[in-house]
């Protein structure tokens, strides 16, 4: 382990799970170190219980200087922004300010030499990340997967640390809040599937949002390798990429025996074939893992058919372009359920896609402002305030051969905690009146 933490005073903001992961590891390998979480009076009772046995200061409410006075490293939960953070530190006696590192570059320098692939990109990261290392264990090879898709790799490298097996390959979703702060991360194999508005309320411009994603290939070298969707290949040159570029065949459907749904599931199973294999991973390996991939919750998954009509969760969808993905993947009419807090994009260029795949969309809670004028002169629009009434309205609507298909293309935090919460919801309500014996009534 090459990261050096002796002498160090080191801050953690945020008490999620990377933060607690990035907490328990810094511990464990003796740092001096400090939370700073908004609401103390939050955390779980076993976790403040071990701050408490372990001597951890926890400072609570906004965050102030003096809270990150005598600190040389900051470690942010992946939604705090550099650009709130930095204003807040205050100047040492050099001048200098505390150095914001991301949890993963933190866990990343301590690495025994595992090769990494990091994939990113605005949409289908989770499902090109677990489909590549599926592909990886379909190979007989160890993997550890993690990152943004929900294990912190500090809790790799603590298990490490407490004996457990070393990984063949680490195979890492990657957000944009996560790689702004990376500054040695060097994937053997990066990756970045697209590229379209999405956290611009996180960084200041799509300048800024591109420079975080392509933060991936930084480090890499003519050892490495970059894979890029076809699009995206001006930003090679432009970024002065190292590793060799290798490009998506967008055309390619390389795996027809699967489970998931839509066409560009196809691009994601190529482009995380591609990847896999650098490691040995046979176009046999690939389409065993293939037959046996379970969709992901919330992701274009099919919750069940009633009286001939499809119901499908992507509360996932939380971005305009995502619900492009979303609408293409389909060849049958579609009542859409969107709302939600909105994040951007391109409301107008979608309507195309609108007239040819929507035969209604029914939305609920906020954004409508924002939805229905853009939308009301291509497709017939309806609200309602929940999305119990609006699933009710568009089952209403739907006949047999239709899919009735939230997609939100917002951030669910009007109505819900997260877009899982969402997507349970949904799921909760359709299979409510698909079970056997239903009342409808």
């Amino acid at each position: 382990m090459s990261f050096e933490l002796t002498d160090r005073r080191i801050a953690v903001i945020g008490a999620g799970r990377s933060g607690r992961a990035a907490l328990r590891l810094l511990h464990a390998l003796g740092a001096d170190v400090r939370l700073l979480e908004k609401s103390p009076e939050a955390l779980p009772e076993d976790f403040a219980a071990w701050l408490e046995a372990s001597g951890i200061a926890v400072f609570g409410g906004e965050h102030r200087p003096e809270h990150f006075e005598g600190v040389d490293l900051v470690i942010p939960s992946p939604g705090a922004a550099k650009a709130h953070i930095e204003p807040v530190l205050p100047l040492r006696e050099d001048g200098t300010k505390a150095e914001i590192m991301a949890e993963t570059e933190m866990a990343w320098r301590m690495l025994e030499g595992e090769p990494v692939i990091g994939i990113t990109g605005t949409s289908g990261k989770t499902t090109t990340t677990s489909l590549c290392s599926a592909m990886l264990e379909a190979h007989g090879l160890r993997v550890f997967t993690g990152g943004n898709i929900g294990v912190p790799l500090s809790e790799y490298v603590l298990a490490r640390l407490e004996g457990a097996e070393k990984s063949d390959v680490v195979v890492l979703e990657l957000s944009s809040f996560q790689l702004q702060t990376c500054s040695t991360l060097r994937p053997r194999v990066g990756m970045i599937l697209n590229l379209s508005e999405n956290h611009l309320d996180f960084h200041k411009d799509m300048a800024e949002y591109t420079e975080a994603k392509m933060q991936l290939f930084a480090c890499q070298t003519s050892d490495d390798i970059a894979i890029l969707a076809p699009a995206l290949a001006p930003l090679a040159e432009e970024f002065g990429l190292k590793a060799r570029v290798e490009l998506i065949d967008m055309d390619a459907r390389p795996f027809p025996d699967t489970r998931l749904i839509g066409a560009h599931n196809q691009n994601n199973a190529e482009a995380a074939f591609m990847a896999a294999s650098a490691f040995g991973v046979t176009r046999e390996d690939a389409a065993r893992a293939m037959r046996e991939f379970k969709p992901i919750v919330h992701r274009l998954e099919h919750v069940a058919d009633v009286d001939g009509v499809q119901y499908v969760n992507d509360s996932k969808c939380t971005t305009v372009e995502a619900l492009r993905v979303a609408l293409s993947a389909f060849e049958r009419p579609v009542i859409l359920l969107a709302g939600g807090k909105f994040k951007g994009g391109d409301l107008e260029g979608i309507k195309p896609l609108l007239a040819s795949r929507v035969k209604a969309v029914a939305l609920y809670g906020a954004a409508r402002e924002h939805f229905e004028p853009a939308w009301r002169d291509t497709v017939p629009v309806t609200w309602d305030e929940k999305l119990d009434g609006a699933l009710a309205r568009a089952r209403a609507i739907a006949s047999p051969g239709d899919a009735v298909l939230l997609a939100p293309a917002t951030a669910s935090f009007d109505q819900y905690k997260n877009y899982l919460a969402r997507g349970e919801h949904f799921r909760s309500l359709v299979l409510a009146f698909a079970a056997p014996g239903r009342n409808d009534a």
